[in-house]
């Protein structure tokens, strides 16, 4: 796996917009976590990029 040096941090994300848009800038690594308790979010962003899936990597933390 080829993990990008860069990641969006997703603590505090509240607007799906910002995890969208930040796809279209090119960022392929969100690091996310339980407690941010925004997995909705995070998953509506990644939901409306036009970007694959499979192109995403997304780490967790439980």
């Amino acid at each position: 796996m080829d993990l990008p040096a860069v990641g969006l941090g997703t603590m505090g994300i509240e607007d799906p917009a910002v995890v969208e848009r930040t796809i279209e800038l090119g960022y392929r690594h969100l690091d996310t976590a339980r407690i941010y308790e925004n997995e909705a979010v995070v998953g509506e962003g990644i939901t409306a990029s036009d970007v694959s899936r499979k192109e995403l990597i997304i780490a967790t933390k439980v």
